[in-house]
C-alpha cells in the first residue's frame, strides 16, 4: 500500500549537491528527506580517480560518494531509494510522487538532480547501445582489453574517458570537430604524451558500424567537416564523451530555466522562480560543473531553505 509522509525540506538527487543538501539541513534539525533517484550518487559513481576535491589527493568518485552518503545518514538525513516522477510546485506543501507509488509532502524542496550524458541522437548510436556504443568509460571501460576503441568529443569529458580507456585499450582514437581540444592544459598534456591515444582532427562520427548477430560494434564512419570525404576506422568500442545536459525534465514546465534547460537561480544564492524551491550543483550551474561547487551550492540550498522556512514561521 503507498505511503504519504511529510517532511519539511525534500532533497532530490544524490550527488555532492544532494548529500551536502543533507547534511546541512540535518544540521538545522529539519529532519530532511532524501531521494536518490535514478543514480544514486550522481555523475562520480561513474568516475574513477578525483584529484581535485579537497581533503583528498586522490580517491576513487564511488567511494567519495559513499562517504558522504554515510556521513548524511549519520547527521540523521531519512535516505530513500526511489525516484520522483511527478513533482507539484503550484501550491504548498509541494507534493512529490515517487515510481513507487509513495508521495511525499514537503514545506520546501532543494532540487539536486544533477546532469546527465549527451548522446548524438544517430540511429546506429542508439542500435547498439549497450552493444558496444557507451557514454561511461569507467562502467564499461574494461571489456576492451587489448581491442581498439573511439572516443567522440573534445572537452574535458572526452579526454579524461580517452586517458582513462588505455588501462585496456590496445589504441584509442579520439574524433573531434576541430583541430584543438577545449579541455583542461594539464589533461590535454597528458593526452598528447600518451603513445595509446591517436587524435583525428576535423572529423564527425557518421555511422557506428557492426554486427547484428552476435550483436557488436565493428567499426565507425567518419566524415571530414571541410571536404566531406568518408572513411571507416575498425574498432571495437565507441565512447561518446560531447558533455551533459542537466536533468530538469522535471521540472521544464514550472520553474524557469535558461542556458539549454539548466534551472535558473538566484544570483549568488539557489532560490528558483517558485518561492520555497531551491536548486544545486549541476542542474544550475553550466560553467563549472565540479564535485566540489556542486557541494558548496548544497549547502548553500540547505542554509537558503532554513532562512526560507524561518521567515515562513515568523
Amino acid at each position: 500500500m503507498a505511503d504519504t509522509t511529510h517532511t519539511k525540506v525534500l532533497i532530490i538527487g544524490s550527488g555532492p549537491a544532494g548529500y551536502t543538501a543533507g547534511v546541512y539541513a540535518s544540521r538545522a534539525m529539519l529532519e530532511p528527506i532524501l531521494v536518490q533517484g535514478i543514480e544514486p550518487g550522481g555523475q562520480l559513481t561513474t568516475t574513477t580517480e578525483v584529484e581535485n576535491y579537497p581533503g583528498f589527493t586522490e580517491v576513487q568518485g564511488p567511494e567519495l560518494m559513499v562517504k558522504m552518503e554515510e556521513h548524511a545518514r549519520a547527521m540523521g538525513c531519512q535516505i530513500v531509494s526511489d525516484i520522483i516522477t511527478d513533482l507539484d510546485l503550484s501550491k504548498r506543501p509541494f507534493t512529490a510522487k515517487g515510481d513507487s507509488g509513495n508521495t511525499i509532502t514537503a514545506d520546501a524542496v532543494i532540487l539536486a538532480t544533477g546532469a546527465r550524458a549527451k548522446w548524438l541522437g544517430l540511429p546506429s548510436e542508439e542500435a547498439f547501445k549497450g552493444f558496444g556504443v557507451s557514454a561511461c568509460a569507467t562502467c564499461d571501460g574494461f571489456f576492451y582489453r587489448g581491442q581498439e576503441i573511439v572516443v567522440i568529443g573534445g572537452g574535458n569529458t572526452a579526454v579524461e574517458e580517452a586517458l582513462f580507456l588505455t588501462n585496456f585499450a590496445s589504441k584509442v582514437t579520439l574524433i573531434h570537430r576541430r583541430d584543438e581540444l577545449r579541455a583542461e592544459k594539464i589533461l590535454i598534456d597528458r593526452l598528447m604524451k600518451n603513445p595509446k591515444i591517436e587524435p583525428l582532427w576535423h572529423h564527425v562520427l557518421e555511422e557506428v558500424v557492426g554486427d547484428d548477430n552476435p550483436k557488436g560494434v565493428t567499426g565507425v564512419k567518419v566524415k571530414h567537416v571541410e571536404t566531406g570525404a568518408i572513411s571507416e576506422i575498425p574498432c571495437a568500442g565507441v565512447f561518446v564523451a560531447i558533455g551533459h545536459a542537466p536533468a530538469s525534465e522535471l521540472v521544464k514546465d514550472t520553474l524557469k530555466l535558461h542556458n539549454g534547460g539548466y534551472v535558473a537561480v538566484k544570483p549568488g544564492g539557489t532560490e528558483t522562480s517558485v518561492p520555497g524551491v531551491f536548486a544545486a550543483g549541476d542542474l544550475t550551474d553550466h560553467k563549472y560543473r565540479q564535485a566540489v561547487t556542486s557541494a558548496g551550492m548544497g549547502c548553500m540550498a540547505a542554509l537558503d531553505a532554513e532562512r526560507w522556512l524561518a521567515e515562513q514561521d515568523d
